[in-house]
């Protein structure tokens, strides 16, 4: 790695991808404590918390890299073309993942999370190279006052304005009317088009840390100030809450400020221990999977998806290698909760075991 690389950002990113993992394979969906699922619909739970957690790191990251690639003359058009083939690649990913393994073209998904991340990285990648930092956090006010304004002020057919349920809210009419057939559920796609706009700005937001982490400032003031900025912005999203709820399947505006104060209270603790108190050993499993995350994501669907079509005895059924598993090995041992959170934590320990030789030979699997 660099010698300037900042150990935190790759850390943060790693334990985003760890909680990524951790959430999404459970030893068995019926049996999942209420911290590791998502809010039913308003509210928030820490699994809720992740993907913003992530597309903020994509933020910082972006600042990071491209402020240092500016700064050493690199061409702006360079960097577009460099932008746009790499979002191009992680949304061709995040469609052959939801493909894989039936190719069903007719009635695949087309958002996803992959998806939402290239989108997002494309735009604020763009933004990035064009804005300042105090054009961009005006641009993040906007965009963020705008979608509150869509979703409480243009009516639905048949709904009406301000909807905010499930059913009859404007993101997923427009996604139904759009992608028909090609969403999540018929009438409503948490990855849709609209409530990408929100999540846009996560990754801006995610930028002005970044910012901030460039500055000259000593390691200790960068840290309180990011804390403090984390703070305010925590306070402030839980406020909005009373007028435009907290709704990570909406990404609605209140979400996004309360996310991403919650996203730099933890990197500002981070940032404390790694780069000012040099306190690096807790943080080993995370590097590893930080420095290779969308490999790991991508690498993670791809095993279950590929698990899923093994099929092996189980007396009275036939089921597939992870059912298998759970029901005879871990249940049985811990009983149904704990053995299923065990299970998911023995998936994240094999992803760490399975990229740790690429983290010690400094492969980086880059998209």
């Amino acid at each position: 790695m660099a010698q300037d690389r900042l150990i935190s950002v790759d850390a943060f990113r790693g334990l985003t991808v760890a909680a990524m993992v951790l959430v999404n394979n459970p030893g068995s969906w019926t049996f999942v404590y209420a911290p590791l699922r998502h809010a039913p619909w308003h509210g928030w739970t820490p699994t809720d918390l992740v993907f913003p957690f992530f597309l903020f790191i994509v933020g910082i990251s972006i600042s990071l890299s491209l402020g240092r690639r500016a700064a050493e003359g690199t061409p702006n058009g360079a960097l577009v073309l460099k932008i746009v083939k790499r979002s191009a690649m992680i949304f061709g990913l995040g469609l052959f993942l939801h493909l894989f393994p039936k190719f069903h073209i007719a009635v695949f998904r087309i958002p996803g999370v992959l998806q939402r991340i290239a989108l997002c990285f494309l735009f604020g990648a763009l933004i990035f190279l064009k804005a300042r930092l105090r054009t961009r956090a005006a641009l993040a006010v906007l965009l963020l006052l705008g979608y509150w304004a869509l979703l409480t002020f243009v009516p639905v057919p048949g709904f009406g304005p301000g909807v905010l349920a499930e059913q009859g809210n404007l993101a997923g009419y427009i996604d139904s009317k759009i992608l028909a057939g090609h969403i999540y559920k018929p009438d409503f796609d948490p990855e849709g088009l609209l409530s990408t706009i929100p999540a846009i700005v996560t990754v801006l937001l995610g930028t002005l840390a970044g910012d901030w982490l460039r500055s000259r400032r000593t390691n200790t003031r960068k840290s309180l100030n990011l804390f403090a900025w984390g703070m305010a912005l925590t306070a402030a999203g839980l406020g909005l809450d009373r007028i435009f709820p907290i709704n990570k399947q909406l990404w609605t505006s209140s979400y996004v400020v309360f996310t991403a104060g919650m996203a730099l209270i933890v990197f500002a603790l981070m940032f404390a221990a790694l780069e000012g108190a040099r306190w690096k050993g807790w943080a080993w499993p995370f590097l590893v999977l930080g420095t290779n995350a969308i490999a790991v994501f991508a690498g993670s669907a791809l095993v279950v998806k590929s698990l899923l079509l093994i099929k092996i005895s189980d007396g009275e059924h036939v089921v597939n290698p992870m059912t298998y598993a759970y029901n005879h090995w871990l249940s049985p041992l811990a009983g149904p909760f704990l053995g299923s959170l065990f299970y998911a934590v023995l998936f994240v320990v094999f992803w760490i075991a399975l990229i740790a030789p690429l983290y010690r030979r400094k492969i980086f699997i880059k998209l």
